[in-house]
Order: structure tokens, then sequence, then C-alpha cells
């Protein structure tokens, strides 16, 4: 498809619009929080404890006096730091098993599907809990456990990919030509494969946000006094009766994060696929 053709589809979509336009401004915020953010997010004011979303502190103050909105601007960093990392891992990963699968086919797809299976059968955030148990919590263990728990889909999409392009008339000619195996996977069959993949991806970065505000609020996560949207919660949880702002800003953020990479993924999927043009 032509990236005119791509643009076009897509501008028509006018919520992927809004997805793109709320990815990017969350990415900005996250690249300026040091200037966008009002206070330290970790200076401590024992003076200013649990005080409710006012002019000085627009989102309130925590147990500790800690500014939440600069909490939260900064806690968007560990967000998408985690989010673009362990979707990076996964999507090595599974272009290499997908690769591998549907190229040479036989008993190397039998062993990779074999593999993907094994892993498809364990309920994937409970292999994390136990394994971050295991590891002890911090934010590049959690990056490398969501990577290697989340690559399946991928693995499945690039094989679907290879094993009807690998049967086109460009690939017996690359063939024919004397192109080697390598030659004919990175040159000629994985950039054809990488459109699926980019859609799982977008929607992987969303998955991965959410999976770290969760092992952030059960504690698994990243530990304070790092900001993390997952932990901001967990203190929330604690004084839900008294500090509600706790609970629903930084709530609201993952909420806002995670439907805005959902809209852009559905977004570039329905440009890609003519099968869905109104």
């Amino acid at each position: 498809m032509k990236k005119r053709e791509f643009w076009a589809r897509f501008q028509r979509n006018r919520l992927a619009i809004s997805g793109l336009v709320l990815v990017t401004a969350m990415f900005f915020v996250a690249l300026l929080a040091s200037w966008l953010a009002p206070y330290d997010p970790n200076l401590i004011n024992l003076q200013e404890v649990l005080l409710p979303p006012s002019p000085n502190h627009l989102l309130g103050t925590d147990t500790l006096g800690r500014d939440v909105l600069s909490r939260i601007i900064f806690g968007s960093r560990v967000s998408l730091l985690v989010g673009f990392v362990a979707v990076g891992i996964a999507t090595v990963i599974g272009l290499l098993v997908g690769a591998l699968s549907g190229f040479y086919r036989g008993w190397v797809d039998q062993v990779c599907m074999r593999l993907v299976d094994v892993m498809l059968c364990f309920p994937v955030f409970f292999l994390i809990l136990a394994v971050i148990a295991f590891l002890g919590p911090s934010i590049w263990n959690i990056m490398v456990v969501i990577g290697l728990t989340s690559w399946m889909g991928v693995a499945r999409l690039v094989r679907a990919e290879f094993l009807s392009l690998r049967e086109r008339e460009f690939v017996a000619a690359a063939r024919s030509l004397g192109a080697s195996d390598a030659r004919l996977i990175c040159r000629h069959l994985l950039p054809n494969a990488l459109t699926p993949v980019m859609v799982s991806a977008t929607l992987g970065v969303a998955g991965a946000i959410l999976t770290e505000s969760a092992l952030s609020f059960l504690g698994l996560g990243v530990q304070p006094p790092t900001p993390s949207w997952g932990n901001i919660l967990t203190m929330g949880k604690d004084n839900i009766e008294i500090a509600w702002w706790l609970s629903v800003f930084p709530g609201l953020a993952i909420l806002v994060t995670v439907m805005s990479y959902n809209l852009l993924g559905e977004g570039i999927r329905e440009a890609i696929d003519p099968r869905l043009k109104e």
C-alpha cells in the first residue's frame, strides 16, 4: 500500500487521529517532564500532607506531601519506557521465531510452534508475577520479563505472512538469481511482513503499560521513591476514603494512555487492511 493511500485512509478515522494526538502529547510530556513538572516529584513536605487539589497543587499531594501532578508527569517516563522496551524485546523475538518457522517450515516450524503453544499455556500475568517475585522488583526486570512473555502473538503473525509470501513470484525470482536464505528473509520477506507487526506492536505498548501499572500497584513493579502510576494508585488505595485524588488522577492517566494506543493501533489496522474499506 502506498503511503499516500494509507495516510488518506488513516485521516478519515477521527478516533485514530485522536489516539495519535494523545500518544504524541504523552511522548512530549515524558520527554519534557523536568520542565513541565511544577515540583520535584520526590520532594517531601510533611506540612502539606494529603492536600486536596488547589491552585498550588493542581492534583493534590500524597501522604508525604509530594505533588501528585509532578509524580504523574514523571511516572509517564516509566510507563513509556517499559512499554517501548518490552514491546521491542517481544517484537525482536517474535520476528526471529516467526521468520524461521514460516520460511523453513518442516521440523523447524514444528519446534517453533510447539514452543509458542507451551508459552501460551501459562497464564502470562501470573508467570510474570512469579518471575518478578524470584528476581526481585526493578524496572529492568519488569521490561525484560514482559518482553519475554509477550512475543508469541508476533511470532504467529510473522509466520502466517512468511507462509504466504514465500510462494510469491518475487521470492522465486530472487531465489533463481542465487539469493541466500538470509538475503531472502531480510531483504525480500521481512519488509513485506512488517505491516501486521506494526499494528501488534502499537497495541502491545498499551498492554505493557497496563501490566507495569498492575505490578507496581501490587508492590512488585517500580519501587518508591521512583514515581509510577501504579505505586501512586497503591497509596490511593490505602487512603481512598480521605484522598480520592490519589486514585482518580493516576487511574485516568493509565486509562487515557492505554485507550490512546488502542485507538492508534486500530486506526493503523483499518488503514492497512483493504477489506475494512468503508
